[in-house]
């Protein structure tokens, strides 16, 4: 006769190959991990919202070049392993940061400074519950707003990162001479359609680039053409002579779009298809067939654009984001707690 051990023993077998029971605890799990919400802070923060628009309106106006700033900063942040903050963090002596990575060296001080400002604000109101990549996130959507963009819900209880690696960044982001296929790629392997791809490199309707980032593409670029033929000629031109002291001032820079550079508008699509624009990524768009369709639509209508570019950031927004133990509410932006 089997021992009461025994049939106890048989028993937890079955119920651990039990799917529903597996199911049953999967769905208990779930239910206790912390989960994203437009809401998140009302009991916790209640003045959270006001307090980031506030903060926002008031760095704006004040440096109107802030609007994109937060939106490249933002971007960079997520496609290196989810929106968590952690581009924020500065290198020690110890441990080089993503934010002293080649490529994040030219992000633009005023993107850092407006989160900086609003966690100041908000530890003075609820010490300890904001983090650092809701506000970057919540910041950047309503400095969208702000220059004639379009609004779109942020969910928040974000954690953040509990690390950041300068080694994390590389193949992550696109850069402005890789080929079209190369940044298509990069977009896909983050669960990025090429229509979202569009949508989001939408965001150079605001903002500038360095006169480094295009400048082989307008000096001596063949034997037979000083620049890219994807160049409208008088643009170029115009380039070159903006562009012509770069080497020995580096922080040269042009806006990228060159019709409506303070407004977040369709323009920028217009541009591109009549070569004005600023990257090789740019003139990319309307010569890559994947991609033409798209800078058709959105030129021709802006809803079109706003709507696709509201639904892509809203996407974006909530990619690799850390929630309960796989993060934390740090202190300060730039440091990490530990």
């Amino acid at each position: 006769m089997a021992s009461p051990l025994l049939h106890l023993l048989a028993l937890s077998a079955l119920l651990l190959l039990n799917p529903a029971f597996a199911a049953g605890s999967k769905q208990r799990r779930q239910r206790q991990q912390p989960y994203l919400s437009t809401t998140y802070y009302s009991k916790t923060c209640p003045k959270f919202e006001q307090i980031v628009q506030d903060t926002t309106t008031n760095k704006q106006i004040s440096s109107p070049t802030t609007a994109a700033a937060a939106l490249r900063l933002f971007f960079h942040d997520c496609f290196v392993g989810g929106c968590d903050a952690s581009v924020l963090v500065s290198s020690t002596r110890f441990s080089k940061s993503e934010r002293d990575a080649d490529i994040n060296l030219s992000l633009p001080g005023d993107g850092f400074d407006v989160v900086v400002r609003a966690k100041t604000a908000l530890e003075l109101a609820c010490p300890g519950v904001v983090s650092c990549a809701d506000i970057l996130a919540v910041a950047t959507r309503n400095l969208v707003v702000m220059t004639g963009g379009p609004f779109y819900p942020v969910k928040l209880g974000r954690r953040d990162a509990l690390s950041s690696r300068a080694a994390d960044v590389e193949g992550n982001l696109p850069r402005p001479t890789m080929s079209m296929p190369q940044i298509i790629q990069i977009f896909q392997s983050k669960g990025f359609s090429i229509q979202e791809m569009v949508a989001l490199t939408g965001a150079h309707t605001i903002g500038f680039s360095h006169c480094s980032e295009f400048s082989a593409n307008i000096y001596n670029y063949s034997k037979t053409s000083e620049s890219d033929p994807a160049y409208y000629p008088e643009f170029a031109r115009s380039l070159r002579s903006a562009c012509a002291d770069y080497r020995r001032n580096p922080t040269l820079s042009v806006f990228n779009d060159v019709i409506t550079p303070n407004k977040f508008d369709n323009v920028y699509y217009n541009n591109v298809k009549k070569g004005l624009g600023l990257l090789a990524s740019d003139h990319g768009l309307s010569s890559d067939p994947r991609t033409r369709g798209f800078v058709e639509l959105y030129s021709r209508d802006q809803r079109a654009f706003f709507a696709a570019f509201a639904s892509a950031m809203q996407k974006l927004s909530v990619y690799g984001v850390k929630t309960g133990r796989n993060g934390e509410i740090r202190h300060r932006c730039d440091a990490l707690n530990f």
